[in-house]
């Protein structure tokens, strides 16, 4: 716990990097989102980013996926290199997964389908191995019995647990969280909380945006510290929120 915790020099690179980003800048029009971005992970390690609306943090997160490319810099996931330059195309990257602030799941699609899609068109699964993915993942998250519901059947925490499975159901090694607490109310968030330790618990690597003190205590990671498109700051979990009262 004390290796996750303790602050990381940005050019320490670690033995197995998860991730990597040197000198990044990303622009959408003439607005700079992102500044000069160095940051590493460890395979396995948990990293929040914390900071105001507008610091960069999703856009971060958008680089990492590969929904988004980035003019200068560079982006290395597992040791390879992604594309730089304006004329880039964004292309999901291998092994990355992304849950997303509001709920992009298919309306039209039941819970199992929206599972399924994914294993099906990418990693070229048969329905029978992707549904029997997609159940296992459902059970663990204690949502068995509303895989042959809607998405607008579920409440917001459901919905919420449902992206989590369809994000583990491409068996990814880095899984990316944007604010995925804010919609939800006190009792649900520390559900989802627990949900995000989980995941991390199981050796994958995990990134969250989150203002969710509740969040962040519970991962114990490294506080990524983000303002104006920049990293102005590394901390954890301890240091900026003190100890937590006995």
């Amino acid at each position: 716990m004390a290796a996750i915790d303790r602050v990381v020099a940005a050019d320490a690179a670690p033995r197995t990097a998860a991730f990597r980003l040197r000198a990044v800048n990303k622009w959408y029009g003439h607005f700079h989102v992102l500044r000069d971005v160095d940051l590493h992970a460890a395979s396995g390690e948990r990293i929040v980013l914390w900071g105001p609306s507008g610091s960069g943090k999703t856009t971060l997160l958008r680089c990492l996926a590969g929904l988004e490319p980035v003019e200068s810099g560079f982006v290395e996931i597992s040791g390879s290199r992604k594309p730089v330059g304006p004329l880039s195309e964004p292309r999901p990257t291998r092994g990355v997964a992304m849950v997303f602030q509001k709920s992009t799941l298919f309306l039209h699609m039941r819970v199992i389908d929206n599972l399924t899609l994914g294993p099906r068109d990418v990693r070229r699964m048969s329905r029978r191995d992707a549904e029997a993915i997609a159940m296992r993942h459902l059970g663990t998250l204690r949502m068995t019995e509303l895989a042959q519901h809607y998405p607008v059947q579920l409440s917001g925490g459901q919905q919420q647990r449902a992206e989590i499975a369809r994000a583990l159901c491409m068996d990814p090694s880095m899984v990316l969280f944007d604010e995925p607490t804010a919609a939800l109310d006190p009792e649900l968030r520390g559900d989802v909380a627990a949900l995000i330790g989980e995941v991390a618990d199981a050796g994958r690597t995990v990134v969250v945006a989150t203002h969710d003190e509740q969040l962040v205590r519970g991962l114990a990671p490294r506080i990524v510290l983000m303002a104006d498109g920049a990293i102005v700051g590394e901390t954890n979990a301890a240091a900026h929120f003190g100890p937590i009262a006995s």
